[in-house]
């Protein structure tokens, strides 16, 4: 059976996990980018040793642990930083998703991944899902997980424009409502790949 893959992606706080979790509740299997990245992150890995070798004890946390906080504070306030640190990870994840997806045994894989275009893992995927919101909608969402509004604001400004993106877009979720509005949405869009 060949197993069909839906690249998921979208802008920060627009909802791609959530939309993630109900894809997973219909039966996907899914392959969380960010997961991959906190892995490779450990302590031990080459890509550990690199983040603590360019940006010294300021980003490691007492148990040697990389401080995604303060990461995220340096790198989404220099683009150069952040293009760095996209070269150092971006590989990686895409050998152990390529990984993940030669060993799953489901007929649907969704890969979720906000850099998903720019780290090059569109051609594994057979449909691209963008999950898009207002963006006081995603302003609101990163406050309310603690990011101050300059942070926040910043960390926005930060992420690839979705014009080109939307373009090439199968599926289009506006996550902007209440979540039956957005479960209505990957329902109809699930309805029409889970057909036998």
């Amino acid at each position: 059976m060949r197993v069909r893959v839906i690249g998921l992606t979208g802008g920060i706080a627009c909802g791609k996990s959530t939309v993630a979790r109900m894809l997973g509740e219909l039966g996907a299997e899914v392959i969380d980018a960010d997961s991959l990245v906190h892995a490779l992150q450990a302590p031990g890995t080459p890509v550990h040793a690199a983040i603590a070798e360019r940006f010294g004890a300021s980003v490691l946390r007492p148990d040697g642990t990389i401080d995604r906080g303060r990461l995220g504070a340096l790198v989404f306030a220099d683009p150069t930083e952040l293009g760095w640190l996209e070269k150092l990870t971006h590989p990686a994840v895409v050998v152990e998703t390529k990984r993940l997806l030669a060993a799953s045994s489901a007929s649907v894989v969704v890969i979720e991944a906000i850099k998903l275009v720019e780290a090059g893992m569109l051609s594994l995927c057979d449909e691209l899902w963008i999950v898009v919101c207002r963006p006081d909608v995603q302003l609101a969402r990163l406050v309310a997980r603690g990011t101050d509004e300059a942070a926040a604001r910043a960390r926005i400004a930060a992420q690839p424009d979705l014009g080109a993106k939307l373009a090439r877009a199968d599926v289009i979720i506006d996550n902007s409502g209440s979540l039956a509005e957005t479960r209505a949405q990957v329902l109809t869009a699930w309805s029409r790949i889970a057909r036998p």
